[in-house]
């Protein structure tokens, strides 16, 4: 890659972002910061900030900047955040599915508009503090995806759909580093970020707020019908204030007693049914796949062995993907899985690699 382009980079005001800035400014790289404001853009109302995008980060995202030397703005990005991350989010919800927000955020928000608003000012990639790593496939042409070292912090997960121009343009310098190692650069830089604590969850939610009354506060959440908590033979357990409320695997809060602990195991979009189970018939052996994105190829040409993550925290499972050739696949499991989500993304690897992944339509 050539010196002289501009590289922007996506600056949170956290210390990955601040110490993905200093690694590419000790390369001399001309560089642009930019910090997105997502969520809450109401000034002299700093309680109603999330965890992302409060004054205090583009604050420390500017003093970094100013540190290391480059211009950094603060763009307004909450119109497209919200139509392509909050609305889809809530409307996942209201179908009964478990949504995926940081995937779409990645996609739709730092790859795709954040792309659009850096090539304006002449910048051609984007480079971001997360921990994954990206190669050139010399063979193919293509841009692959692979784990990052550090295990414990990889984020491949949630870039999966990034398409192969998105990955081409993308910067991950902090995927060959572990996070203690990205500490102690920031502590040797002085960065005002170095002992920032780190945002967990999801980072548009405030600490302590439900992701329903998060949704209710900024007119997302849809109205929802009430309904019947139901076992799986039908019978009725009790009544639900609507679906949005329920996920699969759920246990808390179904409002329902019973001699043995229950589950969501499924949950009814046509009938507004919740049923639930014992944790026995939360295992299913497999799932289908919509809106399917492969990386190191345009589909597989047959029958393809790889370890399925069904959701982040999820270690993976050996299965076998087969390709519909109409953006579904099927995934068989070689051993039953847990509270298989719709709504969830599936990703699949090979050892460090990603091959692909889509979103789980049913179990």
């Amino acid at each position: 890659m050539s010196a002289s382009r501009t590289t922007a980079v996506a600056m949170s005001g956290g210390v990955d972002s601040s110490v993905t800035a200093a690694l590419l400014s000790r390369e001399r790289r001309p560089l642009v910061g930019f910090s997105m404001q997502l969520v809450d853009g109401l000034a002299g109302q700093e309680e109603r900030y999330g965890r992302c995008c409060s004054p205090d980060d583009f604050r420390d995202a500017r003093k970094v900047a100013d540190a290391l030397g480059f211009p950094h703005y603060v763009v307004d990005m909450e119109d497209d955040f919200r139509r392509l991350v909050l609305e889809p989010f809530a409307a996942d919800y209201d179908r009964g599915k478990t949504p995926s927000p940081c995937v779409r955020c990645n996609t739709f928000i730092k790859f795709e508009a954040l792309t659009r608003r850096a090539a304006a000012v002449g910048a051609d990639r984007v480079a971001t503090g997360h921990y994954a790593r990206l190669e050139r496939d010399p063979a193919s042409g293509r841009t692959l995806l692979r784990r990052a070292v550090d295990r414990d912090k990889d984020q491949s997960y949630f870039l999966f759909d990034l398409s192969d121009d998105q990955r081409r343009r993308a910067e991950f310098p902090l995927g060959a580093l572990r996070k203690e190692q990205v500490r102690d650069i920031a502590r040797e830089l002085d960065l005002v970020t170095a002992d920032k604590p780190e945002s967990m969850d999801l980072c548009f939610v405030r600490e302590g707020e439900s992701y329903r009354g998060f949704l209710t506060s900024r007119g997302l959440a849809r109205a929802d019908a009430p309904g019947e908590i139901v076992d799986t033979a039908g019978r009725v357990l009790g009544a639900h204030p609507g679906i949005s409320h329920y996920t699969v695997g759920q246990r808390r809060g179904l409002g329902v007693s019973a001699e043995r602990r229950l589950y969501v195991v499924r949950v009814e979009h046509d009938t507004r049914r919740v049923v639930v189970s014992s944790d026995d018939d939360l295992y299913r052996e497999g799932c289908v796949l919509e809106r399917v994105r492969w990386i190191p190829f345009d589909r597989p040409r047959g029958p393809l062995r790889a370890t399925v993550r069904i959701r982040s925290s999820h270690e993976g499972a050996h299965a076998t993907l087969t390709d519909h050739g109409d953006g579904r696949a099927t995934v068989r499991f070689d051993e039953p899985q847990r509270a298989i989500a719709p709504g969830q993304a599936a990703v699949a690897y090979d050892g460090d690699v990603v091959l692909g992944g889509g979103w789980i339509a049913r179990g």
